[in-house]
């Protein structure tokens, strides 16, 4: 299976609210969505940020966009009006998980061109 970065899945967006960073990751095709559903969990994103983040990853399911929503808590020493990060409302969050290496299967691949 080809290791890729998650963004030739899927694109991203993300921002805060308070001290969580709120990333969504929108699949580009019901293949890949089907794929992300299974292989895309809370404990590996939890992983991927390690160190990053204080707090627990919470993973939330969003079948009729073929989506899914990641709340990162503790990602933002205290949310945008308090801290002294360089990114306090968690704007780069989003491109940071899409270079996350997945192992894919070829047809999931093929679904998104």
């Amino acid at each position: 299976m080809p290791e890729v970065d998650l963004r030739r899945l899927a694109h991203a967006r993300s921002g805060d609210k308070g001290d969580t960073a709120n990333v969504g990751v929108i699949a580009y095709s019901p293949q890949a969505y089907t794929f992300l559903k299974e292989h895309l969990t809370a404990d590996r994103v939890a992983a991927h940020f390690g160190g990053m983040i204080d707090g627990p990853v919470e993973r939330f399911v969003l079948d009729n966009l073929d989506a899914l929503n990641f709340l990162l808590h503790g990602a933002l020493d205290g949310g945008g009006t308090v801290s002294l990060m360089t990114d306090a409302q968690g704007k780069v969050y989003s491109t940071a998980l899409l270079r996350m290496k997945l192992d894919t299967p070829q047809e999931v691949l093929d679904s998104v061109g």
